[in-house]
């Protein structure tokens, strides 16, 4: 799989490829190196706000196919030897202190039990033990509420000085500076002064600008005028850093397990106390807000912005502007900031930091609210969470009687527990009930499959039981679904012909003919009724052939999973009688129904018909279901039925160009197609087994046994065989294969497709062997492209046929040749599509064209 890797400012992204999810940090880390220009130890690499750590793989965070690591890389540290006369020299030893770089400043992290390194009489810094301040997490960029613990001397190498300078000598060069007090000029490009002067309309001022380790000194005020208006003009001449020449010991609120950090005062300010209103925040302001850059609508932590926009409507308020990620000008820009209700202004420098305001009533500092680590419950001490706190009751009280489990990661009480347990178990993985294998569902050696808990109690399963289950056909479900056409499709299917018999309905529903299983009626209210079958479950059907009066559906108490009953209620013109009336080409009249003017311009509706119609009608099949062609709705109307309830009646007349399969030429047709009775795979042999078992023999059923079972004339039913037969008594009983031949009206047909003559002869060989002829046509002319039976068929010269729209293609492709036997037709070749073969696979393919 691959991934994407990108910085934090978005500048630059990669995708790494060949990863797989058992991939190690590590692994990763290495093909990290030469893109980024970034050594393995400078590498932090982040996903969904989590840390990546070495020794784990890219399964542990769950990282996906596509998906973004976002990679941070650390400044260079390069260690200086200590001078003699630095001024202050840390006696701590370097196993109880560890450093980390970031912009190439040093920050040591110290922790709580560390001696300080204060002393007495040093001078007064910036900021004294005790004030609450905002410090800087050099990681992310973001401030976190933190106070100062304790302060030191800085050494010379820590107290170095910013040597950029910038001179502006015109009104137009004239430097600007923003709300974070770095100097910006028209193109927005922030540049720092070491010792700026700028000259404004005759007007001079010198000052030093401080803000983010910056100090602000006004040293003299001049006024001017310029022509008509009197401009009072302030421009910073001289910038300088604000390296105090101490190193603050500080401490994060929320955070005491990271122990001690010592920072320089460029990373801290005063606490933000001041909360700003939306409506008062202007377009370039710059302000402290809250802000998640993985998920913008959840709440992260607290960056400073520049606001770019202002979008507010009745519903919810929102800024838009340029995210800073720390000092160093790491910006990302157009972030949406949807956590508007607490904006809170940046606090200059050499202000009050014990604010009485920054305390609550029992002098402890307010609390600004960070990313929650719980994402259900939001760090909620009083609401119950089964994903940080205990996964089976939820609570969160006794977090030192809970365990971890070690694979989903989710803790349990010892209480919580089945059976519970009185203390930690001293092993080294423990596993909870949810993800523990049971051994008793584990299959040993030599043991068989057992049965699931829910199978293991049905009634199949129980010893014993002699009942049949689930092995007949009634509740058998589809193997297959036809895609030829949509499930909406009116009209005939593509190679279903007129006469053609499906031993069971859910064959009819593979066929794609009348998809339902049981359902009389298939169709949607709103379009038609697609097919019906007439299979006299009404009393009130009358079969006559050519047409027939049809019962709607409903009116009927089908509880208890029961298919048919009495009439016991009034049927009403909804859902599938709707259907079927809107076939009809006449307005839908709900209360007295319609007759159509036009009969033949309605919609289409194949009628099957089922053997179980057969008492009722002479027209009906005697065995299975058999499509009979394309009827249309004539009329629609209630009336009452024998049964002394309304019922809705419908008068089909059959539409179809083929003949009725009850008619001699019907039957001519169907013996000349081949169409028989059509079994499901498998069918016929598993029955004469199981004759055969009834018969007391113990081989297998013969072809005369499937025969016999097809025909329903087994006469040894229930008898025992005297002898085995012989191989000739079976090979005289074996009925021979009937013959098939084409339909003359099929053969008219075939002598006029010259160009095909030799390909009609390999189809005349193949039914003589007693293929059907379907079959063979159908091999012979399938596209070696498409795999479809050909459509607007091109005959090419090497004897081939091919669909005019797949050689088409394959002229776009430049490939001009047969896609069979490679023969060069050439770039000029004419496509003219083989009318006389297209004629002969309609006729024998009604419908074959249908969405091509």
């Amino acid at each position: 799989m691959w991934i994407q890797v990108r910085t934090f400012d978005g500048q630059k992204s990669i995708r790494v490829d060949g990863l797989s999810k058992l991939t190690k940090i590590e692994e990763l880390r290495s093909k990290l190196v030469d893109p980024f220009s970034a050594p393995l130890d400078r590498q932090r690499l982040f996903y969904r706000g989590k840390q990546l750590e070495n020794g784990q793989t890219l399964f542990d965070y769950s990282v996906g196919l596509n998906d973004i690591i976002q990679i941070m890389i650390k400044a260079e540290y390069i260690p200086q030897e200590p001078k003699a006369d630095s001024g202050f020299v840390s006696e701590t030893s370097d196993s109880e202190h560890s450093t980390c770089t970031s912009g190439g400043s040093e920050v040591v992290l110290e922790s709580d039990d560390q001696p300080s390194t204060s002393k007495e009489g040093l001078a007064e810094g910036t900021y004294k033990i005790g004030d609450l301040i905002d410090a800087l997490d050099l990681s992310i960029g973001a401030w976190f509420e933190a106070s100062v613990v304790d302060l030191s001397k800085a050494s010379e190498e820590e107290n170095t000085e910013l040597k950029h300078t910038d001179t502006a000598t015109d009104v137009n060069d004239a430097k600007l500076v923003d709300a974070n007090h770095n100097i910006k000029d028209e193109n927005d490009n922030s540049k720092m002064d070491n010792g700026l002067a700028l000259k404004v309309n005759g007007i001079m001022k010198e000052q030093n600008v401080c803000m983010n380790g910056v100090a602000v000194e006004t040293t003299e005020d001049t006024k001017g005028t310029n022509s008509s208006e009197d401009i009072k003009t302030e421009a910073p001449t001289k910038l300088q850093t604000c390296n105090d020449g101490f190193v603050y010991h500080v401490k994060f609120e929320g955070y005491e397990d990271q122990g001690i950090l010592k920072l320089p005062d460029k990373y801290l300010r005063p606490r933000a106390r001041t909360m700003i209103d939306y409506d008062d925040v202007r377009v370039n302001d710059v302000v402290m807000v809250n802000y998640n850059p993985d998920e913008p609508k959840e709440r992260g932590f607290w960056y400073d912005v520049q606001v770019t926009a202002k979008k507010s409507t009745r519903t919810y308020k929102e800024m838009i502007g340029n995210v800073r990620l720390g000092i160093d000008a790491n910006v990302l820009k157009d972030c949406r900031i949807r956590l508007t209700d607490e904006i809170f202004k940046i606090e200059k420098q050499g202000e009050v930091t014990c604010d009485p305001d920054l305390l609550n009533g029992e002098n402890e500092p307010f609390k600004r609210s960070n990313k929650a680590e719980c994402a259900h419950c939001k760090d909620n001490p009083k609401r119950k969470c089964k994903q940080c706190a205990c996964h089976k009751c939820g609570g969160k009280d006794d977090p030192d009687r809970q365990l971890m489990c070690d694979e989903c990661d989710m803790a349990y009480h010892l209480a919580c527990l089945d059976p519970p347990l009185e203390e930690i178990p001293d092993v080294e993985e423990w596993y909870c009930p949810l993800c523990k294998n049971d051994a008793s569902q584990v299959v040993m050696a030599g043991q068989k499959l057992k049965h699931s808990k829910k199978k293991a109690k049905m009634a199949s399963s129980i010893n014993g039981s002699t009942r049949d289950w689930g092995k007949g056909m009634a509740c058998q479900g589809r193997t297959k679904v036809c895609t030829i056409v949509p499930p909406n499709h009116f009209g005939e299917i593509p190679g279903i012909h007129v006469g053609q018999s499906w031993k069971f309905r859910v064959q009819v529903s593979e066929a794609g003919v009348h998809r339902p299983h049981v359902a009389g009626i298939h169709g949607r209210e709103i379009e038609g009724a697609y097919s019906i079958v007439l299979a006299g479950g009404y009393e009130d059907d009358e079969d006559r052939g050519e047409e027939f009066l049809y019962t709607g559906s409903g009116g009927r108490d089908l509880s208890g999973n029961k298919r048919t009953a009495e009439q016991s209620m009034d049927q009403k013109l909804t859902k599938m009688n709707s259907a079927l009336a809107r076939n009809c080409n006449a307005p839908l009249d709900s209360k007295k129904g319609n007759e159509a003017k036009d009969w033949r311009a309605g919609k289409a509706v194949r009628v099957i018909r089922n053997s179980k119609g057969r008492k009722h009608s002479k027209y009906a099949p005697e065995e299975g279901n058999r499509y009979d062609g394309l009827y249309k709705v004539v009329k629609f109307w209630p009336e009452t039925g024998r049964s002394g309830f309304l019922v809705w009646r419908y008068l089909l007349r059959r539409d179809d160009p083929q003949h009725a399969p009850w008619t001699k030429q019907g039957q001519k047709k169907i013996k000349a197609l081949g169409l028989v009775m059509e079994y499901p795979d498998g069918y016929l042999e598993a029955m004469a087994t199981k004759e055969k078992e009834r018969n007391g023999d113990k081989d297998s059923g013969s072809e005369e046994e499937v025969k016999s079972v097809k025909k329903g004339q087994n006469k040894g039913k229930g008898q025992k065989r005297k002898r085995k037969e012989t191989e000739e008594d079976t090979a005289k009983s074996t009925p021979k294969k009937c013959k098939v031949t084409i339909p003359s009206d099929i053969q008219k047909l075939i002598d006029c497709d010259e160009t095909n003559k030799k390909v009609w002869e390999e189809v005349a060989q193949e039914i003589q062997t007693g293929k059907k002829l379907l079959s063979a046509v159908e091999d012979a002319f399938t596209c070696i492209c498409c795999q479809e039976v050909v459509y607007h068929p091109i005959t090419m010269p090497c004897q081939h046929n091919i669909c005019k729209s797949c050689l088409q293609r394959s002229f776009k492709a430049d490939v001009c040749q047969c896609p069979y036997c490679r023969y060069d037709l050439g770039k000029g070749y004419s496509m003219v599509f083989n009318k006389e073969l297209q004629v002969i696979l309609k006729e024998l393919f009604p419908g074959y064209n249908v969405g091509r």
